[in-house]
């Protein structure tokens, strides 16, 4: 990010203008709202008010406001980088004001969230990320609250980032799990389930760093229709290091390219890619066609299966129980070998004797929060037994449905233990005539070598290892 003093009204600035400033008192008008910030508290004001998605929500409002190119560069860091870390701001801020964010209005505590996050995590100036701050509540509340949120900011401006570490963070001899989550800005039960599964401090660490950093996008070229070295070529990306489709995108809008518009390519993690990769790369003797997936939402895995089915002549299933994400899987699976089943994939009604099954659970995403920056502030550790709960019937489903000599891959995109050894424990030692497979070889292909995914039998990505979102998948094979 470049230096910003963007303060200064200009032209493009009424297109993101508050309509209620036309009748605003006279004083209060004097100055604009920077266009780029007036759209990033938009997006944090929907994601605390009305439980918005930052990723969904600030896309849209992007081509709606017709941003420059530079506005839309900087709405989208402040807005994905306030979210990020917004538990850490609020210590800050409520230090900093001498009072619990609870006791502060929600409005004030987005500017506030967005102003301390460019003070802390940017190189714009103190005086602009102050100054602009206080226009936006001033443009929409008046020059009393404008007062408020100009202390407080000014307070936080005193101390660097580090500085407030030192000050508001467990300290590292009594609380270094505390420390190191504050650090990186997560919820401290998230940190603890990361040490749970990485079993070092160091390796928490090196993982809540990469957590905490803005990932690049990842885009995969549809199997029979662009290859990668295509792609990389037309969008000016690199190839994946291990899937045979990614292609590493660091910067500019993926929507822009005419093979995404044309559904050649999508945009996909490379780690939900190695998952689609192992269901039809397993050994099943002869592979009758019949493949599903049994829990298909969004599309993207089940667009991927029924380009590589498309190519081996099978055929996918894919089932999805929201009618939405049904007729989004619809969309990206058009012209493929593709039937999607609006259906619960623990009752879908299929008759059993399938190939190939993937069951891509839900989970608490716990493994993709670097691409979903408010959701680490959403999630409870409440929320884990109902998901295990229905993880493991949901396997148990896609066991009775598959053929003898067939296998499943379950996955899911997060690396609670709870929610991925444990669900497999639980199977094996439920269900009979199952064995589990080794992972690691259908995960590797020939990128690299298997033993690089660690001891196996199953296979745990994680963004500090493998630059992927933290993918779990186990490969069960019925007997």
């Amino acid at each position: 990010m470049t230096q910003d003093g963007r303060g200064r009204p200009d032209r493009s600035a009424a297109r993101g203008r508050d309509p209620q400033q036309t009748t605003r008192d006279p004083k209060t008008r004097d100055k604009q709202t920077d266009p780029a910030r007036s759209v990033a508290l938009e997006v944090l004001r929907a994601v605390r008010r009305d439980d918005a998605y930052a990723n969904l929500l600030l896309p849209r409002l992007l081509r709606e406001r017709s941003l420059d190119r530079r506005d839309k560069a900087l709405a989208t860091e402040l807005t994905y980088g306030t979210a990020r870390c917004a538990g850490m701001l609020d210590e800050i801020i409520a230090s900093a004001a001498g009072r619990p964010v609870a006791e502060i209005d929600g409005d004030l505590l987005d500017v506030l969230r967005l102003g301390s996050y460019q003070l802390l995590r940017t190189r714009i100036g103190s005086h602009a990320a102050v100054s602009t701050s206080v226009d936006l509540v001033r443009a929409r509340h008046g020059m009393g609250q404008a007062g408020f949120v100009n202390a407080v900011l000014r307070k936080v401006s005193q101390r660097d980032e580090q500085l407030w570490i030192d000050t508001v963070a467990p300290s590292m001899a009594d609380d270094m799990v505390g420390h190191l989550a504050f650090t990186y800005a997560h919820p401290r039960w998230i940190a603890e389930v990361f040490l749970d599964s990485l079993g070092s401090i160091g390796e928490l660490q090196a993982a809540l760093a990469a957590d905490d950093e803005r990932p690049i996008v990842h885009l995969v070229a549809r199997p029979g229709q662009i290859t990668a070295e295509e792609l990389a070529l037309i969008s000016g990306g690199d190839e994946g290091r291990y899937s045979p489709y990614c292609v590493y995108l660091p910067e500019g809008d993926p929507g822009s390219l005419e093979a995404v518009r044309d559904g050649f390519a999508g945009v996909q993690d490379e780690g939900s890619q190695l998952v689609a990769l192992a269901l039809p790369r397993a050994d099943v003797g002869a592979d009758g066609g019949r493949w599903l997936d049994l829990c298909a939402g969004p599309g993207g895995k089940a667009a991927l299966l029924g380009s590589l089915a498309d190519l081996d002549g099978a055929h996918l299933d894919a089932v999805e129980v929201s009618e939405h994400r049904a007729a989004l899987i619809e969309k990206v699976v058009d012209s493929l070998p593709v039937t999607v089943h609006v259906a619960d994939g623990r009752d879908s009604g299929l008759e059993p004797g399938y190939d190939r099954v993937l069951v891509d659970a839900p989970c608490s995403g716990l493994g993709s929060l670097r691409r979903r920056p408010e959701a680490r502030w959403r999630r409870t550790p409440d929320e884990i037994p109902a998901l295990v709960e229905l993880q493991t019937q949901l396997l148990t489903e896609a066991l009775r449905l598959v053929r003898s000599g067939g296998v499943v891959v379950y996955s899911t995109c997060s690396p609670h233990p709870a929610e991925t050894t444990g669900v497999i424990a639980s199977v094996l030692d439920t269900v009979d005539g199952v064995e589990q497979i080794d992972a690691r070889p259908l995960v590797a292909g020939d990128a690299v070598d298997p033993s690089s995914f660690g001891a196996g039998p199953h296979v745990q990505l994680w963004p500090h290892r493998q630059d992927t979102d933290a993918m779990f998948l186990a490969v069960l094979r019925k007997s």
